[in-house]
């Protein structure tokens, strides 16, 4: 009976910390920037993989003329993806933001919407990549995520 205890004591604890994230000290600090340069999960459970939600709103996929509505609804559409999986953006593991025109100001905006959804959790590891154009015309921003829940 203690064995089955201490085992089951002991899968509880590993599955609490499945995640991880990383931020090696020789290299720079990305959290002002909104990532983490690494993320890990080391222990059974599934992978969600979120194709690239874009600023459009409801199913009418309506397109704001300003990134920083468009990078809101991006990211609110990442959110709800999460939430069908009853995950939270903390167990987003790694993001692909894609930005047509990328400039400082688009980045600055990116860095202050992603806080307001991250708020106090680590960043998720990152890539950005500017883009000339998107899929739809419009279309600003484009943020694809993997996201892991722990097996129960």
């Amino acid at each position: 009976m203690k064995h089955l205890l201490f085992t089951l004591f002991s899968l509880c604890a590993f599955t609490a910390k499945a995640q991880a994230f990383k931020n090696p000290e020789p290299l720079f600090d990305p959290t002002p920037y909104g990532f983490s340069h690494a993320s890990s999960v080391s222990t059974p459970g599934e992978f969600v993989y979120i194709s690239g939600q874009s600023g459009g709103l409801g199913k009418e996929h309506t397109l704001s003329n300003d990134f920083r509505e468009q990078t809101q609804v991006a990211l609110k559409n990442i959110v709800t993806v999460l939430d069908s999986y009853t995950l939270k953006p903390e167990n987003v593991m790694k993001i692909t933001i894609l930005i047509v025109d990328h400039s400082p100001e688009k980045l600055k905006i990116w860095n202050e919407e992603i806080r307001k959804v991250w708020k106090n959790k680590p960043f998720p590891a990152s890539t950005l990549i500017p883009v000339p154009k998107l899929a739809i015309d419009g279309m600003l921003i484009e943020v694809d995520a993997i996201a892991f829940k722990a097996a129960k």
